[in-house]
């Protein structure tokens, strides 16, 4: 076991009131293992990332409880400089966004080989060879000129490509990627995806995956958490995730990939918006868009249980028998 997360709770103080976006998520990731985190938009899986890794901005965010042990380290315990060591040592992370993750104002090289500097206090010359070698390594032409680039000068997919490379460049154990192909067109992505698939069989490092592309998960990931409003609502290894669906929130998002619809047949999509985090419903957050809610859905929150060995839901008529998805 390389992290195990328990109970983990982060809310954001406002105005408008307390939005609870993680509430009580635990889970468990395996050395070299794939875990993959999908949800809409607002379902809380970055923000369970960057409570791991320690950078949600406090105030007005505030991490209200649980463990994430990282081998025997509680890293919601670790201050400033011991996260500083893990961050970008043993644990790193990919962005959504590079244009916005790199800085315009410095050349790639200096971006690269800031953490071998920081955590391996090599010497720059030594810094820079291994900061081209990790540029050839995923697959950009010219390293030892480009490397001298700025990030507007490389396409969106390259400079990804560079966000990989300075995440990897310090081999971690742990690779954190947010949506990282999300704006990238199917070729561009594909590329990406097998990159790191590659790259983490050499290595044998663990990835957690944050998307809400189900097709990218399907292909990819060992384990696939589905979130909503802030809560696990299944688990279960990736192939039982898709072929036998147990929660009505899973089911919804697969009967809305486009790929799967007949061909002329109007798109499925999920009827209403989730709900505000700062005024969540009583019950199931996810009953008042089910199409199976009861009134046992609205009176109270059913905690994440296992259904089956190695597959757990958090929908009491599931688990009740009551229905089957």
């Amino acid at each position: 076991m390389l992290l195990k997360v328990t109970n983990l709770k982060t809310s954001f103080h406002t105005r408008n009131g307390v939005v609870r976006a993680v509430d009580g998520v635990s889970f468990v990731l395996g050395a070299g293992e794939t875990l993959g985190i999908v949800g809409e938009s607002g379902s809380g899986k970055s923000v369970t990332c960057y409570s791991i890794m320690g950078l949600i901005p406090q105030p007005p965010g505030r991490i209200e409880g649980g463990q994430a042990m990282f081998g025997d380290m509680d890293l919601l315990r670790c201050g400033p400089e011991e996260l500083r060591r893990i961050r970008g040592a043993r644990i790193s992370m990919i962005f959504q966004d590079p244009m916005t993750s790199l800085n315009p104002y410095l050349r790639i090289e200096d971006q690269l080989i800031e953490p071998l500097l920081i955590h391996e206090k090599i010497e720059r010359s030594s810094a820079i060879k291994r900061a081209i070698a990790a540029l050839e390594e995923v697959g950009v032409p010219d390293a030892a000129q480009r490397i001298r680039s700025y990030p507007h000068e490389f396409s969106g997919g390259m400079r990804q490509r560079v966000m990989i490379a300075m995440a990897l460049i310090t081999k971690p154990q742990l690779l954190i990627a947010d949506e990282p192909t999300t704006a990238l067109d199917v070729t561009v992505q594909a590329q990406i995806l097998e990159l790191i698939k590659k790259l983490q069989r050499e290595r044998g490092m663990a990835v957690i995956w944050v998307t809400h592309d189900l097709g990218v998960v399907a292909g990819f990931c060992d384990r696939v958490l589905v979130m909503y409003a802030g809560r696990i609502v299944e688990s279960a290894p990736t192939q039982q995730i898709f072929k036998h669906p147990l929660h009505p929130y899973n089911r919804a998002l697969q009967k809305s990939i486009p790929a799967l619809q007949a061909k002329g047949a109007e798109l499925y999509t999920i009827p209403g918006a989730p709900p505000d985090l700062a005024r969540k419903p009583e019950g199931c957050a996810f009953a008042p868009r089910c199409e199976f809610a009861a009134d046992k859905c609205r009176a109270g929150e059913m905690p994440l249980k296992e259904a089956e060995q190695g597959h757990a839901t958090a929908c009491w008529r599931v688990l009740d028998g009551e229905i089957k998805l």
